[in-house]
């Protein structure tokens, strides 16, 4: 049996206006008549509802968060970035799993809008932002996260994938790799277009250089193995002796793939890039090389950037920030 503020009221005989004033304004009220009412409480073992309080209030405590995929430890990073920034404030954060798919983004997009939360940090699954400006023009603030917005119409935080992209084959090549494969998601993901620009881009400085792209349905630990798997299968000259993955997931399924051969050896015969920086990318049995990105710090302040545009636009702060990738070089391209 769920406790009421009416049963506080009258195990406590007081009214329920007055255990409204103890729990919110306790100044008001006697210490004696306090002291009764929290005896109340305690003995009846009321909790106070604080979402219903605050929606009737028209805001809550509360950011939410919709990332592409939970299970990937960059986004992990991500929300731990955002807590950490939002914990600073008094807040919290609600997470909504997209998994890369854009009728749940659009559920949760609801979702959060019915329990008014005071705003929303997304990663878009495509590039279609009409209805996050739905959203946003309904009061609700966007800030884009990993993803920035062309028309500067929504605050952002990102990283210069292109760059990023630009830095993971001009590596390659640096080592003497000439056949580069890219294993990406769909290219309806900003992040997956951008570092394949940037893949082209390093291509094209390099004379004999060449570019195979191999499209994937999702940015997945099981999709890179297969990946991997159609290359090992094919024969020794007709296999790239360089890949760029478009995240650290990719990666690791398809060094799975390759050493499960003996014929197949990183980076002797191929040389394996991927992209984030996961903690798990310098564990693996041939640790590797990528492109780190400073995830706990976009998540950080696409949370500043959302307080900032709760205190309205009249504070003249930079609502587009955009980092720097870098490159980090392990035994995967070390070879």
């Amino acid at each position: 049996m769920v406790v009421s503020v009416r049963d506080v009221a009258a195990a406590a005989s007081v009214s329920v206006g007055t255990v409204s004033n103890v729990l919110n304004r306790p100044e008001k009220v006697s210490p004696a008549t306090v002291e009764r009412v929290t005896q109340a409480i305690e003995d009846l073992g009321f909790v106070r509802n604080d979402a219903a309080r605050q929606l009737r209030a028209g805001r809550s405590r509360s950011i939410a968060l919709i990332v592409l995929d939970a299970g990937n430890p960059f986004f992990a990073e991500v929300a731990r970035g955002a807590e950490d920034r939002a914990a600073e404030s008094g807040m919290s954060v609600l997470l909504g799993n997209s998994d890369e798919r854009s009728d749940r983004e659009d559920a949760y997009i609801e979702l959060f809008r019915e329990q008014r939360v005071n705003g929303v940090l997304v990663t878009p699954v495509d590039r279609d932002l009409e209805r996050l400006a739905r959203l946003q023009n309904g009061g609700v603030p966007v800030v884009l996260v990993d993803h920035e917005d062309a028309e500067r119409a929504f605050g952002s935080v990102s990283v210069d994938d292109v760059e990023g992209g630009y830095l993971a084959v001009s590596h390659l090549l640096s080592t003497g790799r000439r056949r580069i494969a890219f294993i990406g998601g769909p290219r309806s993901l900003r992040q997956v277009a951008d570092r394949l620009e940037g893949a082209r881009r390093a291509v094209a400085e390099v004379s004999g250089a060449t570019l195979e792209v191999i499209e994937m349905s999702a940015l997945s630990v099981l999709q890179g193995r297969e990946a991997g798997e159609l290359l090992r299968g094919r024969p020794a000259a007709d296999r790239p002796d360089g890949v760029f993955t478009a995240n650290d997931l990719l990666a690791v399924g398809a060094l799975q793939a390759f050493t499960l051969m003996s014929d197949v050896q990183v980076p002797r015969d191929i040389a394996l890039i991927g992209y984030d920086d996961i903690d798990f990318a310098s564990a693996t049995v041939v640790p590797l090389s990528s492109i780190r990105q400073p995830a706990h710090l976009i998540g950080y302040t696409a949370v500043d950037l959302l307080l900032k545009d709760l205190e309205g636009p009249e504070g003249g702060h930079e609502r587009t920030v955009r980092f720097q990738p870098e490159l980090v070089v392990r035994e995967s391209t070390a070879g």
